[in-house]
């Protein structure tokens, strides 16, 4: 079974994910640590927990996911690996870090681009790359059927979705990409969304004002 542990940092409290199994391989996805305390927090459990880190990945690449990228590539020695469509967004980060309160923002290349329908493996388990554009035009979801496991990212909050003001967002986009994919999942699926709290699919077709279809 993949387990989750939900680190929230940055002042945009966004929640960094790692996850893990009993091999002790770990992926950490959305690094938004931003200061040493947070980098800390990070490293610790992941040695108190003996975890070996073997994927760095970003669901989509505005910047409060994407701060802590370079301190991990570096502390882990692992490729950073972004979404294909999504390169623009992420290319953009330096650009406007000072203006968002991150004027020691380093930007690192990224090594790989991440694909649609993907598998990628760590641990027992593996990941599926589900393409879900519309907060930003490349995002994926890391999705693992098995155990019901979502990493969403910035689609889909608990009653609520990711903005669509930002470049490259588009609300008919986001909402056909929750509605035409993201539920044809089972409804037992737990969402881990870039912020706030989980949820599952099933809650989300009732109750949300959004994308709700029931």
């Amino acid at each position: 079974m993949i387990s989750v542990k939900t680190l929230v940092f940055n002042p945009f409290a966004e929640n960094t994910y790692i996850l893990y199994d009993d091999s002790g391989e770990c992926a950490i996805v959305d690094p938004g640590c931003s200061s040493p305390e947070e980098e800390n927090e990070l490293v610790n459990f992941v040695e108190n927990n003996d975890l070996r880190p073997v994927l760095l990945l970003n669901t989509h690449c505005h910047i409060d996911h994407v701060l802590g990228n370079k301190f991990i590539k570096e502390k882990y020695g692992l490729e950073l690996q972004i979404p294909e469509h999504d390169k623009v967004t992420y290319d953009a980060v330096p650009t406007y870090a000072s203006v968002y309160g991150f004027p020691t923002y380093k930007h690192i290349p990224e090594d790989r681009l991440i694909g649609e329908n993907e598998i990628i493996k760590f641990g027992h388990y593996t990941l599926k790359s589900v393409f879900l554009p519309g907060h930003s035009p490349g995002h994926l979801a890391f999705i693992n059927v098995e155990d019901k496991l979502c990493v969403s990212g910035d689609v889909l909050f608990e009653n609520s979705i990711g903005r669509t003001d930002l470049p490259g967002g588009d609300f008919d986009t986001l909402i056909n990409s929750i509605q035409n994919t993201l539920f044809e999942y089972p409804d037992e699926m737990v969402v881990y969304p870039g912020h706030g709290p989980t949820t599952t699919l099933g809650r989300e077709k009732k109750f949300n004002p959004f994308c709700g279809v029931e």
